[in-house]
């Protein structure tokens, strides 16, 4: 459980643009430079129950352990270089995101270790674009556009949701897992109509991968790009939002190839004072907490979408979510309910891993920049086909986080 949050992968679209960047250069050439981001930090205790008796493949949900940690939440600090310009009538831009974490991480027993000597720099983004009023197109790493939306709605951006377990390094999952599986920053060129409409298209190939299972990849030869879309629309107060994913790969000794896929999507209806977003998807192949064969190697962030039997195996999962604002109040009131399911092929013995979070926080607008934050999750991890007993955890959290 400690090796999840080491990928986890704080999210930073978004973070920049939730207070404009406060440095911005003009250059002689027409060229402009902005440089914004944000620092997060937040103090966590976590307790898992007992009781628990669920070790199905994809569980992210522990047993018995406690722990303190000061660590980054899902977002992590970012820092966010752009420089802009036109020539002629094409826009022109370059992006460079670098995502640092704040703790250490921890030992081969599990304990946080004082010493760590340099930070964690995840170099989150690096693409370039090229636009006009026929639409733009992105080259680099940039977040995907299959459950995109899913994960940039979500209420634990601003705070922790799951922890990935105790004492871990890196960002928080928030509902990594638990209600979508993450986008991942890709290597992509990817096509998208123009914005400032109700509606945007947006298409584009990406740096293939294999897929994995519980034991690591399984068909690991890819000779074609992954396909990832999304679709938007917006009107007035609602959002709607689908996307969707194909990704084929072989395994050459035995001559077989399997194609993933997966579809995904959500509305949202959101004014000043109110908010209710509802958002899901269902794949095959393409495993519960990250896509695909993940970081290689088994356990969850292998991928989990291939069965022992080599069959695809299903996945699916769903958030429901609610934010309020009183009127002329600094103070948002946030709660969601969200889960993930993977399921057995028909070729292995039968399981339903199910990990489940319940939400809730108080997000405090301090100034303009400074946002205070006081969080409660509570997760668990259960094989809905043994009824073994499920694995249960809480995390208490209270965090700073400030836009610049």
């Amino acid at each position: 459980m400690r090796r999840v949050a080491l990928l986890c992968l704080g999210l930073a679209v978004g973070a920049a643009s939730a207070a404009e960047a406060q440095l911005t250069m003009q250059m002689s050439n027409g060229w402009s430079f902005t440089f914004g981001g944000n620092v997060n930090a937040f103090a966590i205790y976590e307790s898992q129950s007992t009781s628990g008796g669920t070790a199905t493949p994809g569980g992210l949900v522990g047993v018995g352990g406690k722990g303190f940690n000061l660590r980054t939440g899902l977002l992590p600090a970012f820092a966010v270089f752009d420089a802009k310009g036109k020539e002629g009538n094409t826009d022109l831009g370059v992006h460079f995101g670098f995502a640092p974490q704040i703790q250490c991480g921890t030992d081969g027993g599990g304990a946080n270790v004082h010493d760590c000597f340099g930070a964690n720099i995840d170099m989150r983004q690096v693409y370039l674009t090229a636009g006009g009023s026929w639409g733009q197109i992105l080259a680099g790493r940039e977040i995907g556009l299959f459950l995109r939306q899913n994960i940039l709605t979500d209420q634990t951006l601003f705070g922790i949701g799951a922890t990935g377990g105790i004492n871990s390094g890196g960002t928080t999952l928030g509902r990594i897992g638990f209600g979508y599986v993450y986008p991942n920053f890709v290597a992509q060129m990817t096509y998208s109509t123009a914005a400032g409409r109700p509606g945007q298209l947006s298409i584009g190939i990406f740096q293939p991968a294999g897929l994995g299972g519980d034991a690591g990849t399984v068909y690991g030869q890819t000779q074609v790009p992954r396909v990832e879309a999304e679709a938007t629309w917006k009107a007035g107060d609602v959002m709607v939002w689908v996307n969707g994913t194909a990704q084929n790969a072989k395994e050459p000794v035995t001559d077989v190839s399997k194609t993933a896929f997966g579809g995904g999507g959500g509305v949202r209806f959101g004014r000043a004072q109110f908010s209710l977003t509802g958002s899901g998807y269902y794949g095959k192949g393409i495993g519960t907490t990250v896509q695909f064969n993940g970081v290689g190697g088994g356990g969850a962030l292998g991928g989990l979408g291939v069965g022992g039997d080599g069959e695809l195996r299903k996945s699916y999962g769903f958030i429901g979510q609610l934010t309020f604002t009183p009127a002329a109040s600094k103070v948002t009131v946030a709660g969601s309910y969200g889960s993930s399911y993977l399921k057995a092929t028909s070729g292995e013995p039968d399981f339903k891993t199910e990990n489940t979070l319940i939400s809730g926080g108080l997000y405090f607008q301090a100034t303009k920049s400074l946002k205070v934050v006081g969080e409660g999750n509570y997760a668990w991890t259960k094989n809905s086909v043994a009824g073994t007993p499920k694995n249960k955890t809480f995390a208490p959290t209270f965090g700073l986080m400030l836009f610049f």
